[in-house]
């Protein structure tokens, strides 16, 4: 077959390049236009009509910065401020604007981005040097301000590692210096704002004018640096004071400084030294610790007549491992735990409701069985021998479980995202519940400026346990991951302050020893899929991260948290047993 010559023209040479929007209008520029011109225009034309602010792109299936000059036809969807991964790059570059102003106005004065508090901001501190007063800070919002309004651009250029290396060494970075040591890459990519130059994990906005909602509030120790959240990304929201997760945070510092383990680059010494068996340990025994501690205080709450336990927390915060230890621990003073799990009391799937796209929400508060809830554990309560549903999640149909009697050394330990909401049981005296919150809600950061979101960490985890245990690959989980994480924060992140106790699952040894796990499952990710960018991102995270050998990784103990997800728990298969005099 050939082709008719008239289908067929002789092309000249092109000096311009279209861009085809994802609402298939296409626009021809010049090679040396940035996307953010593209962008601009479209706008302008009322071609686009963004309801957030436009950060960044993806272009041809990869993310790319508004300063990126395509050089070829692209197929371009712009990111704005409302997604993911535009949160995190306007994050990142008001950091940026954060570390300017500072030495701007105080040369030489080091700040540390600590942690993410829960409506949108981060928890700084100066390093080894007075912490602001209210008028500085108000100081430094002001220059902030400038800057924002002089719209400096912000560049990059990349250099040779040795060079990058002996940069930070000179300017005392030891914490970029520690990271750097390590890093198998030979070059090095840096931003450049003013005066200021840096290395910040991931992308940036092009130039200052972009970072116009923030604002800078007084804390104790330290000041809070307010972002927009995604959900809102056009303004700022009202900070609620979270006194128990601000005792857990700080809490996690003390244990940092105690173990001398300030940052990614430190435990990549540990890993690559000698000295990381002794960090395990540690680490573990903190968290047998706080267990302990959480144990003897629902044992005081028992004695005054407090009979059930709720234990709550987001995906892969490792809430069955910590309710089988808590058992343990409640077992060794006394007290036999009956554990019952909430997933057991979904309604039958046709009478599950449904999202906002149609789809099942089974993370909604009534895709629960409330009423049969409330039953058994009044009849529990009082003693009566009860019929537990049990659900099957093949056949989506609930049917009877186990009969059980409560018994007077006994407590009801309830397991489930559900556990602090008080419409959970409505009709029994708030008086006798206990609520526990299990979280990971910190993490080792890469250095001061560039933090490693809890959130990631969870991911992480998830994946490694869903490929071991349910035969998921990375790309069903990061499918999901954005259902599951709405779903948290209607659901669980709303009632964190009604934990009387809250535990930190985070493990300061844990990214080198997902990592072994997570990588060769994200490398197996397909191209130019959606879950592929999400991919590509946390491998080039986990680059900086020294993985544990088989030797290291052996040396975790068989009870740990983390083995939940990498496996080889001892736990897996442990349930408390009743009294001895149960019948």
């Amino acid at each position: 077959m050939s082709l008719s010559k008239n289908t067929i023209r002789r092309a000249l040479p092109r000096d311009t390049v279209q861009v085809t929007l994802s609402s298939h209008d296409t626009l021809s520029g010049e090679f040396n236009n940035t996307l953010e011109d593209f962008f601009h225009f479209a706008e302008a034309e009322g071609i686009l009509k963004p309801d957030a602010p436009i950060v960044a792109a993806i272009c041809d299936g990869r993310l790319r910065e508004l300063s990126y000059k395509p050089t070829r036809d692209v197929t371009v969807t712009p990111i704005t401020l409302a997604s993911s991964d535009g949160g995190r790059i306007y994050r990142r570059s008001l950091i940026f604007l954060l570390t300017t102003a500072i030495n701007q106005l105080w040369p030489g004065v080091k700040v540390g981005v600590h942690y993410a508090v829960p409506d949108g901001g981060y928890f700084c501190q100066l390093i080894d040097h007075p912490q602001l007063t209210p008028i500085m800070l108000n100081t430094l919002e002001q220059r902030m301000r400038q800057l924002v309004a002089a719209n400096h651009p912000i560049e990059k250029r990349t250099i040779p590692l040795d060079e990058a290396r002996a940069y930070f060494e000179a300017r005392g970075d030891l914490d970029k210096a520690r990271l750097l040591r390590y890093r198998n890459r030979q070059d090095l990519t840096l931003y450049r704002l003013c005066e200021n130059e840096d290395y910040y994990f991931g992308y940036m906005t092009p130039s200052t004018g972009y970072l116009k909602t923030f604002k800078l509030l007084h804390a104790d120790n330290g000041f809070i640096l307010q972002y927009p959240r995604q959900e809102n990304p056009n303004e700022l929201g009202a900070l609620t004071a979270y006194s128990k997760l601000s005792t857990v945070f700080r809490q996690a510092n003390e244990w940092l400084e105690r173990l001398h383990l300030p940052d990614v680059g430190r435990l990549n010494e540990l890993v690559s030294g000698d000295d990381v068996q002794e960090i395990i340990l540690v680490a573990e025994a903190l968290h047998e610790q706080r267990i302990a501690q959480i144990a003897q205080s629902i044992k005081h709450a028992y004695e005054q007549g407090r009979r059930i336990v709720t234990i709550a927390g987001p995906s892969s915060s490792g809430k069955t491992t910590f309710s089988k230890r808590l058992a343990i621990q409640l077992l060794a003073l006394g007290i036999y735990p009956l554990t019952i799990e909430m997933d057991n009391f979904f309604v039958d799937r046709e009478h599950t409701p449904r999202d906002v796209n149609g789809d099942y929400d089974f993370e909604a508060l009534h895709a629960l069985d409330l009423p049969l809830l409330a039953r058994c554990v009044k009849s529990l309560l009082s003693g009566e021998r009860t019929q537990l549903p049990k659900f099957d999640f093949l056949t989506g149909k609930q049917s009877n479980g186990q009969l059980v009697t409560l018994h007077d050394n006994q407590l009801i330990i309830l397991e489930g995202i559900h556990g602090l909401n008080p419409l959970l049981l409505p009709d029994i005296d708030a008086e006798t519940i206990y609520r526990v919150y299990v979280s990971a809600l910190t993490q080792l950061n890469i250095d001061l400026h560039n933090r490693v979101p809890t959130t990631d960490v969870r991911l992480l985890r998830r994946i490694v346990r869903d490929a071991r245990a349910r035969g998921y690959n990375a790309a069903d989980t990061l499918n999901r991951w954005s259902s599951v994480r709405q779903g948290e924060k209607r659901n669980i992140f709303p009632f964190q302050e009604h934990a009387d106790a809250i535990f930190n699952s985070a493990l300061v040894y844990e990214l080198a020893a997902l990592r072994p796990f997570a990588e060769p499952l994200l490398l197996q990710v397909k191209p130019n899929t959606p879950a592929h960018l999400e991919a590509n991102r946390l491998l080039s995270f986990l680059t900086w991260v020294q993985p544990f050998t088989p030797q290291q990784l052996a040396m975790i103990p068989d009870t740990s948290l983390i083995r939940e997800f990498i496996g080889g728990s001892v736990l897996d298969n442990y349930h408390p047993k009743p009294p001895r005099n149960a019948t």
